[in-house]
């Protein structure tokens, strides 16, 4: 099979197409023929050397698919040979065939092309887990966002509507600030012109809100617990600007406030086989509807994953980016 591949890593001029053997599915496992793979900002770390895989993952790039069954290991009973599915992959995703644990796949709903099917697992798995389970955002609430505009801050907009909670979010231009609003932000504040926190202080009339997901890390942590109210919770995703930093933390008790944050990729099979199921219940009778579909940015051929990954760097592009792989 063609696949990308990555070498000692650097910039996004290191990759490049070679050749390998298939992988084969292990017991609980599905090979899936891929045609088209999500690009996400994990895939960049990795290739720059600074998020190596766990020891048990493919090496190779690439974090959701979707694609056709090409086979089922031992144990395998949900899935069959030809079946249209997305899957959560640990790795291996830019590549012509990829192994995924069966539990992690969900079927691609009625009507949806392959390049919107795998622009869904690793942001809606991200955000569940991060928003639901780990902030515990609830209908009637507000949520702040940090770069509304990325794949992860638009799903994070849509699972607020879709909760009944009021989400603002942060962008960095005028022309991410209105997309973000006709996706459903109530505010969207240009950070490059406004001081978030100064901001959300006058919109809420000095209320807060009651959960933070931040990708940005250390420079916004003094900011973040102002802007949150009693009993608040900050979830971190990323640290895009850096993880270590200094700030008062009286907040945290004056207002009870709980900090946490995750990632996806080192959580067991069962943990995100939980988030699967959840999804599966909540969120894909929603997309099998026409409703929380992701907005693709762009689309490049596997061969140009370079480009791919220089606009994804950029931040200039607004939702997700694909790898065209295999024939639809």
């Amino acid at each position: 099979m063609k696949y990308i591949e990555h070498g000692k890593g650097g910039g996004p001029e290191c990759m490049a197409v070679a050749e390998s053997a298939i992988p084969q599915p292990a017991p609980g496992q599905i090979l899936i023929e891929v045609v088209c793979a999500g690009v996400n900002r994990p895939d960049c770390l990795q290739r720059s050397g600074r998020y190596p895989p766990p020891p048990d993952a493919s090496p190779i790039l690439g974090l959701e698919v979707a694609g056709r069954v090409k086979a089922v290991g031992e144990g395998v009973t949900e899935w069959k040979v030809g079946a249209d599915v997305t899957a959560l992959t640990p790795g291996g995703g830019y590549a012509e065939y990829c192994v995924a644990a069966a539990s992690h796949a969900l079927p691609i709903p009625n009507g949806m092309d392959y390049a919107t099917a795998a622009a869904l697992p690793e942001t809606w798995f991200t955000v569940w887990a991060n928003l639901v389970d780990l902030g515990r955002l609830k209908k009637s609430e507000r949520l702040l966002v940090h770069g509304g505009s990325s794949g992860i801050g638009l799903v994070a907009i849509q699972l607020a509507k879709h909760l009944g909670a009021e989400c603002f979010v942060t962008v960095g231009s005028e022309e991410k600030a209105a997309f973000c609003r006709e996706a459903g932000a109530a505010h969207a504040v240009n950070y490059r012109t406004q001081d978030f926190a100064e901001e959300l202080k006058h919109i809420t009339g000095g209320s807060g809100v009651d959960v933070v997901l931040d990708m940005v890390g250390a420079p916004y942590l003094q900011r973040n617990l102002a802007s949150l109210r009693r009993d608040g919770r900050l979830v971190y995703v990323a640290f895009l600007e850096g993880s270590k930093g200094e700030a008062d933390l009286l907040p945290v008790m004056v207002k009870r406030l709980t900090i946490t944050g995750s990632t996806m990729r080192p959580r067991s099979l069962a943990e995100k086989t939980a988030i699967r199921d959840a999804l599966a219940a909540n969120i894909w009778p929603e997309l099998e509807r026409g409703e929380l579909l992701p907005h693709l940015h762009a689309r490049f051929p596997l061969a140009q994953a370079t480009e791919a990954h220089r606009l994804m760097e950029s931040s200039k592009h607004i939702g997700k980016i694909v790898l065209e792989v295999g024939k639809a």
